[in-house]
């Protein structure tokens, strides 16, 4: 019997394994692949995630980068250099979260990766998970195993919020420049952003859709292609890898009995940048605090309390900043050249993006007037 059995061991999942088992408790992290395994992603981090850990992430950062390269339409290029500590970190997300896991393995989780959930059932005071390798028990569950997983509707959690976005990216391997560039187009690809993310050994170029409509069908695989040639890339060899985005889309419950969800299938990626890593990250944090609480209380009702903490610190930690960026989201992907002329171009632009991106500034600190200027263009 595990005090808290984990499905999925991404960014979200590792990260509450750590924790928990940081706070002496028991833990089972269950993954369907084996690992470390692929994963499509920019694999852009922001470096406020080290607050949340007690150890050096360096051995899974591939680059740090303190360039910025934006274009419109591939036209009209704009540069801007970040402070040193406040650079960019590029990771390769099979060796990032493969990190984390084996953080948490020191701390005493147990892994068990090529194992596949096949189902759930509640016990009262503990759920059985049938897995491909056999059942497990555990007094907790975390449901962490992202946009494609099974375990929010098999808790119940049938009607999330979320705006469905799609990206699609491929990974070039080549040499990096000395100096790696981070690299968006805005305008080329329709209701959102087309990105080249520097590795040491490669690149992550690719394309997302954030504003998409319920039966709207979008083409990214020929701007992506299109993108990647500006490159002087292979777009032949170049293989291409689509996934769906849970985008947040407004607050909701995270926590049933005795689980909650956390990480993407949380629906907590950043509608207007599409950042996934860090909120997933803050999403395990935050669901490792309550499960530890609800472990250790003394009654049901105690233990009540601590799961339905973590959804309302979800709502106002992170929900009250997504609340500003769904706002953003919907100006800047409306109007695009009317953000690229008032907006990227700005010489204090890109660091207040990056001041958000780290956590030093707020969504809301800044969308007030941010809408204003460009509202203002608009009617102008």
């Amino acid at each position: 019997m595990y005090d808290c059995i984990i499905v999925g061991a991404g960014p979200a999942g590792a990260t509450a394994a750590y924790h928990l088992s940081k706070a002496g408790h028991q833990v089972l992290l269950l993954d369907a692949a084996k690992l470390p395994r692929y994963k499509p992603c920019g694999g852009g981090v922001s470096p406020q995630v080290a607050q949340w850990f007690d150890f050096d992430f360096s051995p899974a950062i591939s680059v740090k980068v303190r360039k910025v390269r934006y274009t419109f339409n591939l036209a009209d290029p704009v540069e801007a250099e970040l402070p040193a500590d406040k650079a960019l970190w590029m990771v390769r997300r099979d060796e990032f979260d493969h990190f984390i896991v084996q953080q948490a393995q020191r701390q005493g989780a147990t892994l068990r990766d090529g194992t596949k959930a096949k189902g759930i059932k509640n016990q009262g005071d503990h759920w059985d998970v049938n897995t491909s390798q056999g059942p497990v028990q555990g007094r907790f569950l975390i449901a962490a195993d992202g946009a494609r997983g099974m375990m929010a509707k098999w808790l119940g959690f049938s009607q999330r919020k979320y705006k469905l976005g799609a990206a699609l990216e491929a990974e070039p391997r080549l040499e990096v420049p000395e100096e790696p560039i981070v690299y968006s187009d805005l305008g080329l690809l329709k209701q959102g952003y087309l990105w080249n993310f520097p590795k040491a050994d490669g690149y992550s170029i690719g394309g997302g859709v954030f504003r998409t409509g319920p039966k709207q069908k979008y083409d990214l695989r020929t701007p992506v292609t299109d993108y990647i040639a500006t490159f002087d890339l292979d777009t032949e060899a170049a293989q291409h890898f689509g996934h769906p985005i849970l985008l947040w889309d407004g607050d909701q419950e995270l926590h049933t009995h005795r689980a909650v969800l956390a990480g993407e299938a949380a629906c907590v990626v950043d509608p207007f940048t599409a950042e996934g890593i860090r909120p997933s990250i803050f999403s395990g944090l935050k669901a490792a605090q309550a499960i530890s609480q609800a472990i250790q209380a003394t009654d049901g009702p105690s233990c009540d309390r601590a799961l339905a903490a973590y959804t309302q610190i979800m709502k106002e930690e992170w929900g009250e900043e997504m609340r500003w960026a769904r706002r953003i989201a919907r100006l800047v992907y409306q109007a695009p050249a009317l953000t690229y002329r008032v907006g990227v171009k700005r010489p204090s632009s890109t660091l207040t993006l990056v001041n958000i991106f780290c956590g030093e500034v707020s969504y809301a600190q800044v969308a007030s007037r941010a809408i204003k200027r460009l509202s203002g263009g608009l009617l102008s």
